[in-house]
C-alpha cells in the first residue's frame, strides 16, 4: 500500500471515530477541521512507524555483513515490516517477505545515476525516495521508497558509490 493510500486510510477513520464520538464540531470551521484531521494523521503515521523501529530484532546489528562487507547504513520502507535495506560498501541489498524472502543485490560498480524525489507530504514526514539506475541487466532502475531521512542516505549512497567505483579502478566518462 503507498503512503497516500495509508494516510487516506487513517483520515477516513480519524473522521468516523469523530461521527462515532458524538462530538459537536460545528462550531469548528470545516477548513480548521481538515486542519487538525490531517494534522491527527501525519502524526499519528509518523507514531506508528517509530513503534515498528522499536520491535526488537532478532539479532544485533554487525558492523559486517556475512561476506566481510561494512555496512553503512539499513532502513526499511517507512510502515512496512516486509522490506528492508543494507547498504555496504560494495552493494545494495534489498530483502523483501515476511514468511518467504526475496533478496536482491545491485552492485555498487553498476550504479550509473542515482537522483532523490521527494512530494510536498513526504517532505513534511521527512520521507522521500532514491532512484538508482545501473548497469543490472534483470532490473535496471531500483527505487529505495519511503525512506526516513532521505538526503543522508542519499549522500551516504553517492559517497559508497563513489569509493567502490575508486577501489576497482572505474572512471566517469562523458561524451557529448
Amino acid at each position: 500500500m503507498s503512503l497516500e493510500q495509508s494516510r487516506s486510510r487513517v483520515v477516513a477513520s480519524i473522521w468516523q471515530s469523530i461521527a462515532q464520538s458524538g462530538v459537536d464540531l460545528t462550531a469548528v470551521p470545516q477548513e480548521q477541521q481538515q486542519k487538525l484531521v490531517a494534522t491527527i494523521a501525519d502524526n499519528v503515521l509518523v507514531t506508528m512507524d517509530a513503534l515498528l523501529d522499536e520491535i526488537p530484532q532478532a539479532e544485533a546489528e554487525p558492523e559486517e555483513d556475512e561476506l566481510g562487507e561494512k555496512i553503512l547504513w539499513r532502513g526499511r520502507p517507512f510502515l512496512s515490516l516486509v522490506e528492508t535495506y543494507t547498504l555496504t560498501n560494495e552493494r545494495i541489498k534489498i530483502v523483501r517477505g515476511l514468511v518467504s524472502r526475496d533478496v536482491e543485490n545491485f552492485e555498487l560498480i553498476r550504479v550509473q545515476d542515482i537522483d532523490l524525489k521527494q512530494n510536498v507530504g513526504e517532505r513534511m514526514l521527512g520521507i522521500g525516495d532514491i532512484a538508482i539506475r545501473g548497469q543490472d541487466a534483470s532490473r535496471p532502475v531500483i527505487t529505495l521508497r519511503n525512506i526516513a531521512k532521505p538526503e543522508e542516505v542519499y549522500e551516504t549512497l553517492r559517497r559508497a558509490w563513489l569509493e567502490a567505483r575508486k577501489r576497482h579502478g572505474l572512471q566517469f566518462r562523458e561524451y557529448m
